[in-house]
């Protein structure tokens, strides 16, 4: 698995392109902002990408799905119990950004998401928003905001829930193993075994 990581937008989100050394197809995860960067970047490394995917519906990770729609012709995936974030991003971005496409299909716990040799399997990891989700592989997990080096997604906007977040961080990503590297939505990576023995919303009371 290739992974290029590129942070876009004033939010410094980081959208990451993953994908198959051997086909050269891959996907986008979370473009934020910056199409033409990003696209630039697709074409850099000559891939053919099959699908742009959200792990959650808010602005700062959806801001540029328009744009590479436009210019890659591949469905849109998203968790079913974002489209409301998706579609109200709120804080009048919606007039600044122009309205997004829809969905092209919707993921959830347990599907695949499949692209040359490669798959990553969606793992719901709800809280941050009602329908955040993770992308998981072998020794790899794309977590969006859920959880971060050190800390973990906020949960006081619309949809945020903090109890629910805790089981999510507690219940499933904690359970991966420890040598996962997690790929967050903004920040630097980790791995969950540096996560479990340092960032406090991993610790159980």
């Amino acid at each position: 698995m290739q992974i290029k990581v590129i942070t876009v937008g004033m939010f410094a989100t980081n959208c990451y392109l993953v994908s198959c050394p051997e086909s050269g197809e891959g996907i986008i995860i979370d473009p934020g902002a910056d199409g033409k960067r990003i696209a630039d970047q697709v074409r850099d490394l000559g891939l053919t990408v099959c699908y742009i995917v959200n792990t959650h519906g808010h602005v700062d990770h959806i801001g540029a799905n328009g744009k590479l729609k436009e210019e890659f012709k591949v469905p849109l995936l998203l968790c079913q119990k974002d489209l409301e974030i998706y579609n109200n991003p709120g804080f009048g971005l919606r007039f600044v950004l122009g309205k997004q496409p829809p969905p092209d299909d919707y993921i959830s716990d347990g599907d695949k998401v499949e692209f040359g040799r490669l798959s990553l399997t969606v793992m719901e990891t709800p809280g941050h928003t009602p329908g955040g989700i993770s992308l998981v592989e072998d020794n790899v997990v794309f977590c969006g905001d859920a959880l971060f080096a050190g800390s973990a997604g906020r949960t006081d906007l619309a949809g945020g829930s903090y109890a629910t977040l805790i089981r999510s961080i507690q219940d499933r990503l904690a359970a991966l193993p420890p040598r996962t590297v997690v790929y967050p939505g903004h920040g630097p990576s980790t791995t969950i075994g540096e996560e479990v023995a340092c960032n406090p919303f991993l610790r159980r009371t």
